[in-house]
């Protein structure tokens, strides 16, 4: 009864977890808050800015329509005219899960990967080979010298990026349960009875 009820906030929820995404995102472009310096690769994919953040907006902003009580009726029964928005919202919930999983496998991989930085070597992604290990060896931070505190500053922006993208992937993938069991369980009825003229 509560994933039925709370179904409609789900998507209210998507909002504001798509502006910090862009946000956060866009600050990922200021290093250390500056700019003129080089970047990730993974930083002009653009996950937090088009997937997590523009799409995952417009597919939020498209399912309060869907659920709003005035909408054009598709079909002649209501029970008809809320399976097809029900419907509509799952493929738009998954679509969702898909931009949002995709946006949380990226910042991994970046976090993963460490920033890209100049070490006495030139720049490059000195932490690649680390696996990660970085994350708790402070004392290798200082292997980048420029940007000043990049590291800290990707690990920060980085992670909050992959706790929001994984916010809106759990988000999503409650919507696609409140919409299946409010469809396949009661509240609306799938099957379309024919009448006999």
């Amino acid at each position: 009864m509560a994933l039925e009820t709370c179904g409609s906030c789900l998507s209210c929820l998507l909002i504001p977890l798509a502006l910090w995404s862009i946000v956060v995102n866009i600050l990922l472009y200021f290093p250390n808050g500056r700019a003129g310096h080089q970047l990730p690769g993974y930083v002009w994919h653009f996950e937090g800015i088009c997937f997590s953040g523009v799409m995952i907006l417009l597919l939020a902003v498209i399912l309060i329509t869907l659920e709003r009580s005035v909408f054009y009726r598709c079909c002649e029964s209501e029970s008809c005219n809320k399976t097809y928005r029900s419907f509509i919202s799952i493929v738009l919930a998954l679509l969702g899960a898909a931009f949002s999983g995709y946006s949380c496998i990226v910042f991994t991989w970046g976090l993963i990967q460490g920033p890209f930085c100049n070490s006495s070597g030139g720049w490059d992604y000195i932490f690649k080979d680390t696996a990660g290990g970085y994350l708790t060896d402070y004392s290798a931070w200082s292997r980048c010298t420029e940007p000043a505190n990049v590291v800290a500053w990707n690990i920060s922006f980085v992670s909050v990026l992959i706790a929001l993208s994984g916010l809106q992937l759990i988000i999503c993938f409650l919507k696609v349960a409140a919409e299946l069991k409010r469809t396949l369980c009661g509240t609306y009825s799938v099957f379309v009875q024919a009448r006999i003229l």
